[in-house]
């Protein structure tokens, strides 16, 4: 990478890089350092009566600085936290050779380098508790700025708040906005929490297959993809259902994965294509048992997390104490529109969308148009945690019939805030009964539903043998991870979010300005000045442009020789 190509800040950065490797610093030493506490550990445990920490070995990185004569002050930054470093130069230089404190740290340091402290923690006079230091160690040199983020009395300023920037470079984003951290400290704690229930249950953690023949469990588009050792397709599970019920066949009374799904669909505040989710499958247990289960559940996350069950999102404050709300699909429709929909058909359906304004299409078979009127009209009303239950047979291609009404299927989803949390049946254990709700999914696919079920053979098969009565259900931990951070989008609760490409500006060839007769040896340049197009070059005075690039020579010590007044003049012409 040439200089042209660096900011000022950057270019000063590689010259003390290569300052501290003529001193016969290593920027990026290989060794162990032997940290034996962090920043959260002093905070809370540090007594200047008891004399402790006084052989404080810690590591992090500058956050700032307060440069002075012989003595300064500056901030590391661990996992754990900040805290101050008080440096003087006779203890770190003791000798007469003062190069470490004088050009090492007060030259060659800078905001952003990765440092390591050995020395005793210590109150100053002004009340602060500090490190200070009797060795400094550089650890890693820092090439790029940071985004300087200012604090004062817990609240942050000049963040670093561009959502493109915090998603696309979330390294830079956990550095300098601490609070980000915690967010995904505690998606971890949910998991944590989820596995712990689970497990205390005797429930097993099991792993399925990513790549599946057949894309089953969900009504969703996949990712296909092709192996070319067995020369056939592939797709990325879209959900991992059928592998689990299998499991019960196979004889485990409880199972559950914490699996990456993928889903070809739109990209939105709560949806990205590459998303995580809970399954857990127990025999011998139906909706409503899995109904208590889940209320359970998510009351226990929400203390486990907050120390009480009321946690605000947004601009409300959900409550999720035990028991939920339960109310059927049809009850809900009718509540919310006015019409009892629970005996139409397809055609009545329809006018019932146009009446209420819903766009739909021909490709909409009868489950598919509930869907629509319940998610346009319902759904987003459902603030508190509800279950909404008893869906249609049409809705629900893998769901044990209702016992009490053959229209009707046993299931419920948990809406919290406006969106589906859960997703649970009785599962459908009837092989026959399965195999023919595929053919009906298979007829949909033909119809033209993107979406619609593939018959999974296998797994009717696996039916065959038996599966006794199971309850299943399904969780969005990016949701869940969602309400209880408060996070108004799925970005904010993943590390590294899908994005689009990055925007990479368009360049002009060199021979497009040599042939508009700007000098070779000049495109470069003027490419880094930002006029990267020739015609960007043609909208510029030639006085400015003259001006610009002499003083770029300059500043940068390019060497080049210097164009005359008229020489630009044809350069715009």
């Amino acid at each position: 990478m040439s200089n042209i190509e660096l900011s000022e800040q950057e270019i000063l950065r590689r010259n003390a890089l290569k300052e501290l490797e003529a001193l016969g610093i290593n920027p990026y030493p290989a060794d162990l350092y032997p940290v034996n506490t962090d920043t959260e550990q002093i905070r809370n445990e540090f007594s200047a009566e008891k004399g402790n920490f006084q052989d404080v070995c810690i590591a992090g990185r500058i956050m700032s600085r307060r440069i002075m004569g012989s003595a300064s002050f500056f901030e590391i930054q661990d996992e754990k936290g900040k805290i101050q470093i008080y440096i003087k130069r006779d203890d770190i230089c003791p000798n007469e050779d003062k190069t470490m404190y004088n050009t090492v740290f007060k030259r060659l340091m800078d905001i952003g380098d990765i440092v390591g402290i050995k020395g005793f923690a210590f109150i100053t006079q002004t009340g602060e508790l500090s490190i200070h230091t009797r060795e400094i160690t550089m650890l890693g040199k820092s090439l790029k700025v940071l985004p300087i983020v200012k604090e004062k009395d817990g609240q942050f300023f000049d963040a670093f708040t561009d959502a493109e920037q915090r998603y696309r470079q979330r390294y830079v984003d956990l550095i300098v906005n601490p609070q980000v951290r915690d967010t995904f400290i505690k998606r971890t704690k949910i998991i944590n929490t989820l596995r712990e229930m689970f497990n205390e249950r005797g429930y097993l953690e099991v792993e399925t297959p990513i790549l599946q023949p057949i894309p089953g469990g969900a009504a969703a588009r996949p990712f296909i993809t092709h192996h070319n050792a067995l020369d056939i397709p592939l797709y990325l599970r879209i959900a991992n259902e059928l592998y689990l019920k299998r499991l019960i066949v196979g004889g485990f009374n409880g199972v559950y994965e914490f699996s990456k799904d993928f889903r070809n669909e739109g990209m939105d505040r709560s949806h990205n294509p590459e998303f995580t989710v809970m399954e857990i499958y127990v025999a011998y247990k139906d909706y409503f048992w899995m109904m208590d289960f889940t209320e359970e559940m998510i009351e226990r996350v929400a203390i486990a997390l907050h120390g009480t069950t009321k946690v605000k999102v947004g601009e409300n404050i959900i409550d999720f104490k035990r028991p939920f709300r339960r109310i059927t699909m049809f009850d809900a429709i009718k509540e919310h529109t006015g019409f009892d929909i629970s005996e139409m058909n397809e055609n009545q359906l329809r006018e019932v969308c146009e009446k209420l304004n819903i766009e739909i299409d021909q490709t909409m078979g009868k489950g598919k148009l509930i869907d629509e009127i319940f998610g346009a009209k319902c759904e987003s009303t459902y603030i508190q945690p509800a279950f909404i239950m008893d869906y249609p047979v049409e809705m629900s291609p893998l769901t044990k019939i209702h016992r009490s009404n053959k229209n009707l299927t046993e299931r419920f989803e948990l809406m919290v805030n406006g969106k589906e949390l859960c997703n649970a049946y009785s599962e459908l254990n009837d092989p026959i009964d399965q195999l023919k709700r595929f053919q009906d999914q298979l007829a949909l696919s033909e119809k033209g539903d993107n979406e619609a079920m593939f018959i999974d053979g296998d797994f009717v098969r696996a039916l065959e043998y038996g599966m006794p009565p199971t309850s299943g259900m399904g969780m969005g931990i990016d949701r869940l991870a969602m309400l209880m951070t408060n996070s108004a989008s799925i970005q904010d609760v993943l590390f590294f979010p899908q994005m689009r490409p990055e925007k990479k500006n368009v360049k002009d060839a060199p021979e497009a300005y040599t042939q508009a007769g700007i000098p070779v040896e000049w495109v470069e340049t003027l490419q880094k000045m930002g006029y990267v197009t020739v015609e960007s070059v043609k909208k510029l005075s030639p006085a400015k442009l003259f001006n610009d690039v002499c003083g770029m020579n300059k500043k940068h010590k390019l060497g080049l020789k210097n164009p005359s007044l008229e020489d630009v003049k044809r350069w715009v012409q």
